[in-house]
């Protein structure tokens, strides 16, 4: 009676873990699609002009807690001005 337990445990677990695989591998399917997204939209701005490496600057800044950017600025200037460059 033991193994029978053993095995409709294993045999549950199993079925839990397919499900857990599978909706990991559903989502990196999407992220792919999301990412030839960005892809298409990045390239439709630069045929516009824009220049897309300061775009996603912009965009990681805007991830950014406001605080950490002024302290990570202000550092910034410190250092420029050390080496002559302000």
């Amino acid at each position: 009676m033991q193994d029978t337990d053993s095995s409709d445990s294993y045999g549950i677990a199993a079925g839990e873990l397919r499900q857990f695989i599978e909706r990991v591998e559903r989502l990196e399917e999407e992220k792919k699609e999301i990412g030839e997204q960005i892809k298409e939209v990045m390239a439709e701005a630069k045929g516009r002009g824009y220049d897309t490496k300061v775009m996603r600057k912009v965009i990681a800044l805007r991830k950014r807690d406001k605080d950490d950017i002024a302290e990570e600025e202000a550092v910034l200037e410190m250092y420029k001005a050390a080496l002559g460059m302000s």
